[in-house]
């Protein structure tokens, strides 16, 4: 597949460095804060991952104001826009619609969502750095609402890409929907990542082993791991009903391999290759999966 393009169709290997940040921004006093804003080190919630139905429509609605702060910002995407500046926009999103951005603050995260341009596969964090045209960039955005977290991210070019970034964004984006729809109730939760796998596999494509779904709702992330890779044997709890988690493969042109920047975050290929992610948060019902942080707008985002 690669060695049938010209080199103008080609991904160029990403040289991604860090800029400036901003000062953190503020949230209104009366929005809700989550638990983990009140101590150090990580969530201490427990909550079963088979939500009621009360609790799913709150992470629906949750859900729901992601996307759309996702999508708000992602209108701003061009040439000489800032990572900030898409930040920006989404928290202000988030904190008009009385949620909180979860990632603000989360675990030291200075920022309100993550921007992860070319070679950076997760928790890139937004500052300074402009957009060029070709980059390719992913928003990863989860709202805090009425006690419980909804996640959503998708990938954007930034004007025209080169032909093998467009085809990883269009696979990455069906391997999630493949992934997502081998939810079932009895099934194994490692038939997700299999699903997943077998289709990226087809193009020589990665699949990162070491970032994974997670269960999502009243914690951001609760103890429920969700593989993107075959991991069989392990990970075969089964899928039960009502259960509500994330899918979110992080899929690469190259290497799986990483390395972390200084600032304890910022992922990035080993090999500098491009990486795509798309991500929902969904509900297994007993006929299949739904998806809970769909766009208000029904003419964009990734849907079933």
């Amino acid at each position: 597949m690669m060695g049938s393009m010209s080199l103008a169709e080609r991904a160029p290997l990403g040289a991604t460095t860090p800029g400036k940040l901003s000062p953190r921004r503020s949230v209104p006093a009366h929005i809700e804060r989550p638990e983990y804003m009140f101590h150090d080190g990580p969530e201490v919630i427990t909550a079963s991952d088979v939500k009621s139905e009360e609790t799913i429509e709150r992470i629906r609605e949750a859900g729901t104001i992601a996307a759309d702060a996702m999508y708000e910002a992602a209108k701003a995407i061009a040439p000489g826009v800032t990572t900030d500046k898409l930040d920006e926009i989404a928290h202000e999103y988030m904190c008009d619609h009385g949620a909180y951005p979860s990632c603000l603050g989360y675990m030291g995260f200075p920022k309100s969502i993550c921007t992860s341009a070319n070679e950076v596969i997760c928790h890139g964090i937004p500052d300074s750095r402009r957009l060029e045209e070709g980059d390719i960039i992913n928003l990863d955005v989860t709202a805090y609402k009425n006690g419980v977290h909804g996640d959503t991210n998708a990938t954007f070019p930034v004007g025209e890409i080169d032909a093998e970034s467009k085809l990883l964004i269009e696979r990455t984006a069906k391997a999630t929907l493949r992934g997502i729809k081998a939810a079932k109730p009895g099934r194994a939760v490692n038939i997700i990542g299999r699903v997943i796998e077998a289709y990226v596999h087809r193009f020589e494509y990665g699949t990162v082993h070491d970032f994974t779904g997670h269960g999502v709702g009243e914690a951001f992330h609760s103890g429920l791991i969700i593989p993107h890779y075959d991991s069989d044997p392990l990970y075969a709890d089964p899928i039960q009903e009502n259960m509500v988690f994330t899918v979110e493969p992080m899929v690469t042109l190259g290497t799986i391999d990483y390395e972390i920047w200084d600032d304890d975050w910022t992922t990035v290929t080993a090999d500098r290759g491009r990486t795509a992610q798309f991500e929902h948060t969904i509900v297994v019902r007993e006929s299949g999966p739904e998806i809970l942080t769909l766009p208000s707008d029904p003419t964009v985002g990734l849907r079933l």
